[in-house]
């Protein structure tokens, strides 16, 4: 009979967070989830022992947990085989070609095969689809923003990382114009303000203005970007992630209104599992 409980885990260039999953309802199994701060920059060994620490907590909660574990992790790297290939960033540079799965697998006393690895970009997008905002979607384009630009393409029953992040886009590449390194740019460029992020830029109580002209670049900017992205995949819903996302309200009507002047009636939804995603779309590699 296939398990139902698997572990979720989320691994960042900051943290590990993991918890147990229910595979039956798609949610996170309440009290079951732990976060630890991992320096990224630490030797393999390190980093390893980290990780397992907070895989053993998680498992020692669980009473129908048999082994199955879901691992959502940063690229460059192999997810089939659980190699490692990131090298040239400023993060686990120690674990480059480093097969994790058999590392993992010796440390816990678990065999290599009771350990799948998705990209963290896919994870979150298959976790709102398999138990958040595109629940019941087949076709389904996801995108984080935040500090980069994450994307995903749902389809077949799959997601995968689109990597979109550098794609040509206006005068130079997507993340260029849908980070939050462009509205700290923008800002600055109409009034000479530096701010360190977005919530500073909403908090702004004296530049409604300011505020509302930015917010609609930035809706037109997505709309942009996604009127070729819609048009090929066919999406049923589009799904927004990250902290950029909780600033919803002020740039969707600009980003509706570009899809209507294209007659598209695609959603456009807000992710509703948060950091949850991860680890729920991690652990679904198992729910087959």
């Amino acid at each position: 009979m296939k398990d139902t409980i698997s572990i979720g885990i989320d691994i960042g260039g900051s943290h590990i967070t993991a918890a147990l999953v229910d595979l039956t309802s798609g949610q996170i199994i309440p009290g079951s989830g732990t976060r630890k701060a991992v320096n990224s920059n630490l030797d393999a060994d390190q980093i390893l022992d980290c990780w397992c620490a907070v895989i053993n907590e998680v498992k020692a909660g669980a009473e129908k947990f048999h082994g199955n574990v879901g691992i959502s992790m940063p690229g460059p790297f192999d997810y089939d085989a659980g190699i490692s290939l990131i090298k040239d960033q400023e993060k686990f540079r120690s674990l480059y070609l480093l097969n994790v799965k058999e590392a993992l697998a010796s440390r816990l006393d678990f065999d290599g095969d009771q350990f799948r690895f998705i990209n963290d970009a896919a994870g979150f997008l298959q976790g709102e689809v398999f138990g958040g905002a595109a629940r019941g979607h087949e076709q389904v384009i996801g995108l984080t923003l935040g500090t980069g630009l994450g994307s995903a393409i749902y389809s077949d029953q799959k997601s995968q990382d689109a990597a979109l992040w550098n794609s040509a886009f206006k005068d130079g590449i997507a993340e260029d114009y849908l980070s939050t390194r462009w509205f700290i740019q923008r800002c600055k460029d109409l009034s000479g303000l530096e701010i360190n992020g977005v919530k500073e830029l909403v908090e702004l109580d004296n530049n409604s203005q300011l505020k509302a002209q930015i917010f609609k670049e930035f809706g037109t900017n997505l709309g942009e970007f996604l009127l070729p992205l819609i048009k090929m995949h066919q999406p049923t819903v589009v799904v927004l992630g990250g902290n950029i996302a909780n600033t919803f309200d002020l740039f969707m009507p600009t980003l509706t209104q570009i899809l209507i002047n294209h007659d598209l009636q695609t959603l456009i939804k807000i992710a509703e599992l948060k950091e949850d995603a991860s680890l729920i779309g991690a652990a679904s590699c198992w729910n087959t």
